[in-house]
C-alpha cells in the first residue's frame, strides 16, 4: 500500500491530508486564530476541587477552565509535602484550591467542554517519548516482534544513566531504528526537558511554559513511516523548514519530501477538496448502490446500513452480506476521514448467518488496522447493533469547519408552515383575551403569511368572527419560518 501525505499552507491555515493509494483517509487543520493544544505545556492553577466527582478545575489560560482527574495525576505534586501522591484516588490529598500545578493537555476543548489535562507530562521525538520523572522503559504494543522489542528495550536501557532520572518509550517508528539513531533521540528530549524545567520556574500560571511543533513539523514526527512515498509541500517556506527538520532527525527521508510549485491547488489536484465537502454530508454513497448515514450528537455518533439501489443476483441474505462489507470498510475510512470520536453505534443491516456476521465485524476490525487513534468494537448485539468506541482528542472535521445552524439549531428539522399557523392562530386568542386591543399584526415568515392568506383563509374568517377584532399581517424578510410575534394595537 502505498502514501502520501499532501500538505496545503495558507497564511491562515495549514491542512495536511493522508492518502493511501490515493485515496484520501486522512484530514488535519490547524489554524493560526484555533491552533490544536494537545501536547502543550502549562503553568496552571486549581480553581476547584469535586471531591464527589475526584477531580479538578484548573485554569490555564483559556476561555474555560481544564479538567483534571485524579486518575491522570501520577505523580507528586509541589505543595503537598514530602509523600508520595501516586495512586492515591482521593482528590482532596492530591490538590487544594489556589494550587499551581504543571500540566500538559491531552484532550483540546470540544463543544462545551474544556480541555482535559494530565500532571504526567510526555515529550515525543521521532523514535521515543520521554517521561520525566519516572525510570521506565516501554514499548510501543504495535512493535510485535519479540526480537526487536527486546533489542530496543536493551538499548534504552544502556544509554540510559543514573545520574540522569526520566524513562522512555520507543514509539512504532523505532522499530528497525539504529543505536545512534536513538541515542541523538535521547540526547534531544533530555536538553528541551531542561529547557522547559528553567521555563517553568519563570513562567506565570496561566501562562503556556511549552507549545508542541506546528501542524507541518508534527505530521513528519508522528506520522512519517517507510510507507510513505511522498510528502508534497505547496509552501516554499514551509517546505524548507520541514527539510531542515528531516535533515537533523530523519536524514534517510529527506529524499521523500518535495516542493510542488503548480499553479493549481494540491488539494484540487488530488481531489481532496471534493472528498473534503463529501465528508461534511450525512449520506455516503456505496459503490454498490447502498449507503451509509451518519448522524453526529453531543452523546454518540449513529450510523446507518441501508442497501439503496443495490438488489444483488443471487439471493437477499447474500446481498445484505456484500453490502455490509462493503460498509464496513468504507465505515472505518470515514470514521478516519470526519475524525469522529467517543461511542460510536452502527445499525448494519440484519443478518441470519452467524458466519456473515463474524465476518463483517473482522473486516470491520481489520479496516480500522491502519487508524491512528486507538479503537475498541464489541460483539453484534441481539438487536444488530455493533458499539464501539474511538479514542477523540481533537474536534471532528465538522465541529472544525462548520457551525450549528442558527434556523434549527442543529435540530436538522424545521416546523412546517401548517404548524406554524396553528400557532399562529391560539396566540391570536391569547392576546385577545388578555388584552382590549383595537386590532392585531401578525408579524411572521412569507411562507407562514401567504399560508394564512390562501389555504387558512376560512379559518382566520372565523377566527377573526370570534374575537371580533381585525388581524392584520406584515411579512418579515428576517424571520425564519418558526419565528412570529403577534402584536396587539
Amino acid at each position: 500500500m502505498s502514501e502520501e501525505i499532501l500538505i496545503n499552507v495558507t497564511p491562515r491555515e495549514t491542512r495536511v491530508a493522508l492518502l493511501e493509494n490515493g485515496v484520501l483517509q486522512e484530514l488535519f487543520i490547524e489554524r493560526a486564530l484555533r491552533r490544536g493544544l494537545v501536547g502543550n505545556i502549562y503553568k496552571g492553577k486549581v480553581c476547584r476541587v469535586l471531591p464527589g466527582m475526584q477531580a479538578a478545575f484548573v485554569d490555564i489560560g483559556l476561555e474555560r477552565a481544564a479538567f483534571l482527574h485524579a486518575s491522570d495525576i501520577m505523580q507528586r505534586l509541589p505543595g503537598n509535602g514530602d509523600s508520595d501522591t501516586a495512586g492515591v484516588e482521593d482528590i482532596g490529598s492530591l490538590l487544594r484550591e489556589g494550587q499551581e500545578i504543571t500540566v500538559q493537555v491531552i484532550k483540546d476543548p470540544l463543544g462545551t467542554k474544556g480541555a482535559r489535562l494530565t500532571t504526567q507530562v510526555t515529550i515525543p521525538s521521532r523514535f521515543l517519548v520521554f517521561i520525566p520523572r519516572v525510570t521506565n522503559v516501554g514499548i510501543s504494543q504495535k512493535i510485535e516482534d519479540e526480537e526487536e522489542r527486546i533489542r530496543l528495550r536493551d538499548l534504552i536501557q544502556l544509554f540510559m544513566t543514573e545520574d540522569e532520572s526520566g524513562g522512555f518509550i520507543a514509539r512504532t517508528a523505532a522499530e528497525g531504528a539504529s543505536a545512534e539513531a536513538l541515542r541523538a533521540d535521547m540526547i534531544f528530549l533530555r536538553k528541551l526537558w531542561t529547557s522547559i524545567s528553567e521555563r517553568e520556574v519563570q513562567t506565570k500560571a496561566g501562562m503556556a511554559v511549552y507549545e508542541d511543533l506546528p501542524l507541518s513539523i508534527r505530521i513528519m514526527r508522528d506520522l512519517l513511516d517507510d510507507q510513505i512515498e511522498k510528502i508534497r509541500i505547496d509552501s516554499r517556506e514551509s517546505y524548507q523548514r520541514v527539510r531542515q527538520f528531516a535533515e537533523q532527525f530523519m536524514p534517510d527521508l529527506q529524499a521523500q519530501i518535495e516542493y510542488y510549485p503548480g499553479e493549481r491547488p494540491i488539494f484540487d489536484l488530488y481531489g481532496v477538496e471534493d472528498e473534503i465537502h463529501k465528508a461534511l454530508e450525512r449520506k455516503v454513497q456505496l459503490k454498490s448502490g447502498g449507503y451509509l448515514i451518519f448522524d453526529q450528537t453531543e452523546a454518540m455518533t449513529t450510523v446507518d446500513v441501508n442497501t439503496g439501489g443495490y438488489v444483488g443476483h443471487r439471493n437477499l441474505e447474500e446481498t445484505i452480506f456484500k453490502t455490509n462489507l462493503e460498509a464496513a470498510q468504507a465505515i472505518a475510512r470515514q470514521l478516519r476521514l470526519r475524525n469522529l470520536g467517543g461511542m460510536i453505534i452502527v445499525d448494519f443491516i440484519d443478518m441470519v448467518d452467524e458466519e456473515h456476521k463474524r465476518l463483517v465485524l473482522r473486516a470491520l476490525e481489520k479496516s480500522l488496522e491502519k487508524d491512528h487513534a486507538k479503537t475498541h468494537i464489541s460483539e453484534v448485539s441481539s438487536l444488530g447493533l455493533v458499539e464501539m468506541t474511538r479514542k477523540r482528542t481533537r474536534e471532528s472535521l465538522e465541529h472544525v469547519l462548520c457551525e450549528v445552524c442558527p434556523t434549527c439549531s442543529g435540530r436538522a428539522s424545521l416546523k412546517t408552515p401548517e404548524t406554524v399557523c396553528y400557532e399562529i392562530f391560539r396566540e391570536i386568542l391569547r392576546e385577545a383575551r388578555q388584552f382590549d386591543a383595537q386590532q392585531l399584526l401578525v408579524l411572521a415568515s412569507q411562507e407562514v403569511v401567504d399560508l394564512l392568506l390562501d389555504e387558512e383563509s376560512d379559518g382566520l374568517a372565523d377566527l377573526e368572527a370570534f374575537i371580533d377584532k381585525p388581524i392584520k399581517f406584515q411579512v418579515e424578510a428576517l424571520y425564519t419560518q418558526e419565528q412570529y410575534d403577534v402584536v396587539p394595537m
